[in-house]
């Protein structure tokens, strides 16, 4: 039956072209927006590569404090001196580390100046990172204690400031101080990953961070197992009552809160407080747009199967006089439109491999690297089946329970 099914529906999709292939371009169309959001999602919210650990990783970007009565309430990143004293003190984690945001700094080498991204960082960052080592190695936590004036570099920034040359072991300027490049990693887009240039935290201008509650540093806590992520929010939200500033008639209250990434999204975007970053609001968001988004091409679809299915009411007429029952129309009938989706969806990934690859090229995500894996592809079928059966079970099940003689007759 199923082979019989396949045969009739090859030879419905060709009999009207034309027809065929405006149903094709709506259903690529949508798919490949569609999946390259969903690719660009995935790589952001489930990060893989650079970030691969993220399902165990916690990240701290927020301090809030207040006066007693709650009057007076300051936001901010954590300084250096709130994760060195508190957040380093989380008890069963594997690493707690310390990174500044990228700045925009200019960098001087030779007679060139360039304006590039630089983050501030600890050792631990190095091991909750998977950077991908090309040349050197990494600053140690020994560079880090001994202040010593070294850097990490991508490759973009080592092309861009040495050209050919080995970067290793050469020189280059920033804000007045002088490094040695003793690596080079691969460039990495990711949130936590973004930069051009790796240093030493100590090798600040002054010592002052160390005495700051409040800076431009985020945490990340590195847990042994996923498992652990409750136990570790608890932890951080008991440890933030515990906090003392150094003026506490000023900033009596802190709160601070430790976020995976959809939580951490979602809490910038959303602007949200409290214990609930509304990661799971975030996600069921984009599950209702993406729907809501497939819901008007298929609508459209509707109207165009309605007229293609109108055109075989004296088949369905025939099949129903002989026995025919409405399940055995409909199963057809939506067979038939998601194969056309299933066509539709080989198509656009294709599309979409070649929409994110000229994303890759144009530079106007910095460092993007992005592809159809197996998660998205897998993603894209469901979506494509979804798509086939939203656009045809109506109109398959009203041409199901037509009238086998007003069928025939072609009054519907």
């Amino acid at each position: 039956m199923l082979r019989n099914y396949l045969l009739t529906a090859y030879k419905v999709f060709m009999r009207r072209k034309l027809f065929t292939a405006i149903n094709l371009l709506c259903i690529v169309l949508t798919l490949v927006v569609l999946l390259v959001v969903t690719a660009l999602a995935q790589e952001a919210l489930y990060p893989r590569g650079v970030e691969g650990k993220s399902e165990r990783m916690l990240q701290v970007i927020e301090l809030r404090g207040s006066d007693a009565k709650e009057e007076r309430i300051r936001t901010s990143p954590p300084g250096f001196k709130l994760i060195e004293k508190y957040l380093k003190n989380v008890p069963g984690v594997e690493a707690v580390a310390a990174v500044t945001m990228p700045e925009r700094v200019s960098v001087y080498q030779d007679t060139q100046r360039s304006e590039l991204m630089l983050r501030h960082a600890d050792a631990d960052y190095w091991r909750i990172m998977n950077f991908r080592l090309l040349a050197g190695r990494l600053f140690t936590a020994d560079d880090v204690a001994q202040g010593r004036f070294v850097a990490v570099i991508n490759q973009s920034t080592a092309r861009k400031l040495f050209g050919e040359n080995a970067p290793l072991g050469r020189k280059f300027s920033s804000a007045g101080q002088s490094f040695a490049v003793i690596g080079v990693v691969e460039d990495a887009m990711h949130l936590n990953a973004l930069s051009d240039i790796w240093v030493p935290v100590t090798t600040y201008p002054s010592t002052q961070y160390r005495e700051q509650m409040w800076g431009n540093f985020s945490a990340l806590i590195l847990a042994r197992s996923s498992d652990d992520l409750p136990r570790l929010r608890k932890e951080v939200k008991q440890i933030a009552s515990e906090v003392s500033f150094d003026d506490p008639r000023e900033w009596a209250k802190a709160q601070m809160w430790a976020d995976s990434k959809p939580d951490l999204y979602a809490r910038t975007l959303l602007q949200r407080e409290g214990d609930d970053g509304g990661g799971n609001l975030l996600l069921a968001g984009l599950g209702g747009l993406m729907l809501l988004f497939m819901l008007l091409p298929a609508l459209n679809l509707v109207n165009l199967n309605m007229g293609r299915m109108q055109e075989r009411s004296a088949e369905i007429g025939v099949r129903k006089a002989f026995g025919a029952s409405s399940a055995q129309l409909v199963a057809q009938l939506v067979l038939e439109n998601i194969l056309l989706c299933l066509a539709g969806g080989v198509l656009a990934l294709g599309g979409a491999a070649l929409a994110l690859h000229w994303l890759e090229l144009s530079g106007l995500i910095p460092y993007l690297r992005v592809g159809i894996n197996l998660a998205v592809f897998g993603w894209g079928l469901l979506i494509t089946v979804i798509f086939g059966v939203l656009s045809g079970v109506l109109p398959a099940w009203k041409m199901s329970r037509l009238d086998p003689v007003h069928a025939l007759k072609g009054a519907i």
